[in-house]
């Protein structure tokens, strides 16, 4: 039987993504890897990766709903699974400092409908994102050697499939079973000091929606509980600053980052 495209109005796609509850945080995890595609060169695996998401959804009129959220994704050694901490560039052979993924805020808002496959038991929601915008870091010529082409370029594709009885069920206000697969074909990120060597990054990572930091994998537990507890919840309400992302935080701490402090810079818990 092929999958059915219906339209969901986005109440559904809330209580997939996060909850129609405002007092709620939601949790996603996901864990993978990134590999670096170089013309020419064979399959490289640079880094296994693990990450969360804590959001919250904030009804503002009929239909419609303010997302907010933070996000971690921690760079590990390929083969142990542990932190990096410094990455030896295998390109060039220097020792640099690792700045993991700490984008506080990530937000937006939902409203109209949200296609997805129906496929009896299934739902599937489907989105290809793809970015282009100046990049924030190519002005600047102290970043020359970090990331100096002028237009960032990316390309994200989410699947996240959920129960359709779940989904359809009025009484639960966050669907509970959840899976995430997400691809990522990016740049270099600026902390790997690639400049305008040909390659990207593929990231491969897939996920579930878990019930709280206690079901976060053990490295991101122990992480927010001792260096960033900002992540145990997400947000109260939306907040009025830019959304964070990997070019800006880089460029916001650049000289933590020359220092050679340990990423995610600590962030304390909101009282």
């Amino acid at each position: 039987m092929v999958a059915e495209i219906q339209n969901f109005d986005a109440q559904h796609w809330v209580k997939t993504r996060s909850s129609l509850d405002p007092n709620q945080s939601t949790f996603l995890a996901w864990t993978g890897a990134i590999y670096a595609f170089v013309p020419g060169s064979k399959r490289n695996r640079l880094f296994k990766m693990v990450g969360m998401s804590v959001s919250r959804c904030i009804p503002t009129e009929e239909g419609n709903w303010d997302f907010t959220s933070r996000e971690l994704t921690y760079y590990l050694d390929p083969e142990t699974g542990e932190i990096l901490r410094q990455w030896e560039n295998p390109w060039t052979g220097e020792s640099l400092t690792v700045m993991h993924v700490a984008n506080n805020p990530v937000q937006g808002s939902f409203n109209g409908t949200f296609p997805a496959q129906v496929d009896g038991e299934n739902t599937t929601f489907v989105f290809d994102l793809f970015s282009t915008y100046p990049n924030p870091l190519a002005t600047e010529p102290k970043f020359s050697d970090y990331s100096p082409n002028p237009t960032y370029q990316a390309a994200e594709l989410f699947k996240i499939t959920v129960p359709t009885e779940e989904l359809l069920n009025p009484e639960v206000l966050s669907v509970s079973k959840l899976q995430l697969c997400w691809d990522r074909i990016g740049p270099w990120v600026p902390w790997m000091k690639m400049g305008d060597r040909p390659g990207q990054l593929i990231y491969s990572a897939y996920g579930s929606k878990v019930n709280g930091v206690t079901e976060l994998p053990p490295l991101l537990r122990d992480e927010i509980s001792t260096r960033v507890p900002l992540y145990k919840n997400a947000p109260q309400s939306c907040l009025e600053v830019e959304d964070i992302t990997s070019w800006l935080y880089f460029q916001k701490y650049f000289d933590a980052y020359l220092a050679g402090e340990i990423f995610p810079l600590p962030e304390p818990e909101e009282i």
